[in-house]
C-alpha cells in the first residue's frame, strides 16, 4: 500500500480539542503522581529516585510542592475546558450506557476467543466505564487537593479530623487513578486494540478498522474520511 493510499484510508476519530485535553490531563496527572507520591511523601530519597539523571529536584520539598501546584492548576484547566466544551456541543459519547458492563464482559471474552464481539459505537463499552472511573478519581484529587491548599492559608484552619479524612481521600484518589491508568494502558496489550493507538496522537484511525469494530458509529454517519 502506498503512503498516499494509506493516508486516504485513515478517518478522523478525535479533533484537536480532544487531543489537547487527553495530552494535558495525561502529562499533568503524571507530574502530580511524580511530585505527590515521590516528592511529598517523600519516597524519592528513600528509594534513591532522586539520584536518577534529572530527578535530583524531587528531594527538594519546596520545589516539588510548587511543581505539584502548577500541575494541579493545569489539570483543573483541562478538566474545566473538557466539561464546558463537550457540554456546549452536547457531545456525551464517552458517558456510560445501559448494558456497558455486560458489553465489556462480552468484548473481553471475545478478545480471548470466546463468543462474538458485539457491535460497538465510537467508544468501546470498557472505554466509557474507564472514562467515568478515571474522571471520578481525578475529581476526588481536585476537590480534596483544593481543601488541602485552603488549609495551608493563614486565615483558614480546618479541624484535624476533617483534614485527616481529606488526606485519606486524597491518597485514595491517587491509588484509584494509578489503578485506572494501569487498566487503561493495559488494554493495549491486546492486539485488537492496537489500531486505536494512532488516534491518541494523530486523531485518526484506520477506516477498515472503524467499519469492522465501530460499525454503529460508522453506520450512523459520523465517520468522515480525511
Amino acid at each position: 500500500m502506498t503512503k498516499e493510499k494509506a493516508i486516504k484510508n485513515k478517518i478522523k476519530r478525535h479533533g484537536l480539542s480532544v487531543l489537547f485535553v487527553h495530552c494535558t490531563v495525561a502529562i499533568s496527572t503524571f507530574v502530580l503522581i511524580l511530585t505527590g507520591l515521590f516528592g511529598q511523601f517523600p519516597m524519592a530519597g528513600r528509594y534513591m529516585i532522586n539520584r536518577l539523571p534529572g530527578l535530583s529536584w524531587l528531594s527538594d520539598f519546596s520545589v516539588t510542592l510548587s511543581v505539584h501546584y502548577w500541575a494541579a492548576a493545569v489539570l483543573i484547566l483541562a478538566i474545566t475546558y473538557h466539561i464546558v466544551f463537550h457540554g456546549i456541543r452536547r457531545d456525551f459519547d464517552m458517558l456510560p450506557r445501559k448494558g456497558d458492563m455486560k458489553g465489556s464482559v462480552k468484548l473481553i471474552m471475545a478478545t480471548f476467543g470466546y463468543g462474538k464481539e458485539p457491535e460497538n459505537d465510537k467508544y468501546l463499552p470498557e472505554q466509557r466505564l474507564a472514562y467515568v472511573f478515571i474522571g471520578f478519581s481525578l475529581l476526588i484529587l481536585v476537590f480534596t487537593g483544593a481543601i488541602k491548599v485552603l488549609d495551608n492559608l493563614p486565615d483558614i484552619n480546618f479541624s484535624r479530623v476533617f483534614m485527616l479524612w481529606t488526606s485519606l481521600l486524597h491518597n485514595l484518589g491517587t491509588i484509584l487513578i494509578i489503578i485506572g491508568i494501569i487498566i487503561h494502558l493495559g488494554a493495549f496489550i491486546f492486539k485488537e486494540n492496537w489500531p486505536l493507538l494512532p488516534g491518541i496522537f494523530t486523531g485518526k484511525i484506520d477506516l477498515e478498522y472503524a467499519k469492522r469494530r465501530h460499525s454503529i458509529w460508522y453506520n450512523r454517519g459520523f465517520v468522515r474520511k480525511s
